[in-house]
């Protein structure tokens, strides 16, 4: 265990847990000091238990104690040298070797605590029998078993601290996640509302306008030249068609971000680029590379302007079948191919992941996303959606509109 980690016991936070049990280890060493001290009987016991507290009094307050293992090795040692001294001088010294176990295990790592807490067993083991005590289990049962226990103390309580921060750290990505993820939401809500109001605005006001303006026209040339109805239509046509003008650059301003600076054919290329199928299509779990299915736009046909209601259904057609491969299909390839025909723009989104069944597929609980979502963007502008798949043999999604009136390849 590195001592330079956050989660090394030397760099724990002093929490109220840990001051009880630091004021818990000072007390005992002290009252254990003091009962040596008197039980010595000799001057030069009592001077070497002084000795012994006042080192253990100067590393309790040495920041470089708690903040370096080289530092706490070197107080522990001449604490542990002093304690040797005074085991010497009287043999109620080795009711000392339990604090000191506590300590060892605290500040070194467990590859040095360890073997320094066995030594301190042994040496107390070895100072009772040399000062003349008679053999029987106690004796190496007391320590040993002191030992013990502090090992499964502090280990227990290490471990248990370590799983407290996992948690916290756990806990404080979940908060982040929710954050982001509401940001998403959020923004995925308001760029719906745009292409809502974008097809509301072309299909309703723009239809509405263009029909008058036609009718407006036709009126205008069957009127005899010199009626005087001819100029209050001709205005009402003007007007009409400022309107119908204003109402396109609604809709240009509410169009995708995805499209507001090329074409449908860019926008899907840009689709392509690493990082780039989809909202949260690379999203990967931690510590996982963002990768993904290399992706490749291809285009046959004769380019046509397309309106704004297509351009958009068949982006978001495009990035939902996307997402789907990178996030469910583990597939290493996946192409998207646009196709401008006579009288129809067809999509096509194929990858060579795991497929599935498209029969056992059930509406999801997101009513958003998904294969019926694609499907109902493509049927409300009279186009079909198609999707071909089987376990094993990858999927093809394929979407098929017909252009408008007035549109032709």
């Amino acid at each position: 265990m590195d001592p330079r980690s956050s989660l090394h016991p030397a760099r724990w936070p002093l929490t109220p847990a840990l001051r009880a049990l630091r004021l818990c280890l000072h007390l005992l060493m002290a009252g254990l000091l003091v009962l040596a001290a008197v039980r010595a009987h000799s001057a030069a016991g009592t001077a070497m238990a002084l000795v012994m507290g006042a080192v253990y009094a100067s590393g309790s307050y040495l920041p470089s104690v708690r903040s370096s293992q080289r530092a706490a090795a070197v107080w522990l040692g001449a604490l542990g040298l002093s304690w040797l001294a005074l085991l010497c001088l009287t043999p109620e010294a080795l009711w000392l070797a339990f604090p000191l176990y506590f300590l060892q295990l605290h500040l070194l790592s467990v590859r040095w605590s360890l073997p320094a807490v066995a030594l301190t067993a042994v040496a107390a083991i070895l100072s009772y029998v040399g000062h003349g005590a008679a053999l029987n289990p106690g004796v190496f049962i007391g320590p040993l078993l002191g030992a013990a226990v502090a090992v499964a103390t502090v280990l227990g309580y290490q471990a248990l601290y370590r799983e407290s921060e996992r948690r916290r750290r756990l806990i404080e990505e979940l908060i982040a996640t929710r954050a982001e993820l509401a940001a998403a939401e959020r923004h995925a809500g308001t760029l719906a509302e745009r292409e809502r109001l974008a097809r509301e605005i072309h299909d309703t006001l723009a239809q509405g306008l263009s029909s008058i303006q036609l009718l407006l026209r036709a009126a205008e040339r069957a009127l005899p030249p010199d009626s005087p109805a001819a100029p209050h239509i001709g205005q009402a046509r003007e007007a009409a068609q400022d309107n119908l003008a204003e109402a396109r650059r609604f809709v240009r301003a509410l169009t995708p971000p995805d499209l507001e600076h090329g074409s449908l054919a860019a926008a899907l290329e840009r689709l392509c680029e690493p990082g780039r199928p989809g909202p949260g299509a690379y999203a990967p779990e931690e510590g996982a590379p963002a990768v993904g299915p290399r992706v490749r736009f291809t285009m046959s046909g004769t380019p046509v302007e397309l309106p704004t209601p297509y351009e958009v259904a068949l982006l978001r057609i495009a990035q939902s079948a996307l997402a789907n491969t990178v996030r469910h299909a583990s597939a290493s390839r996946a192409e998207i191919t646009l196709s401008f025909m006579d009288a129809s723009v067809t999509l096509d989104v194929v990858d060579d992941g795991r497929g599935f069944d498209p029969g056992s597929v059930r509406p999801s609980s997101d009513a958003g996303f998904g294969l019926p979502a694609m499907r109902s963007r493509a049927e409300s502008l009279g186009g079909t959606f198609t999707v071909e798949s089987a376990p094993g043999q990858g999927t093809a999604v394929a979407v098929s509109l017909p252009l408008p009136a007035g549109v032709s390849a």
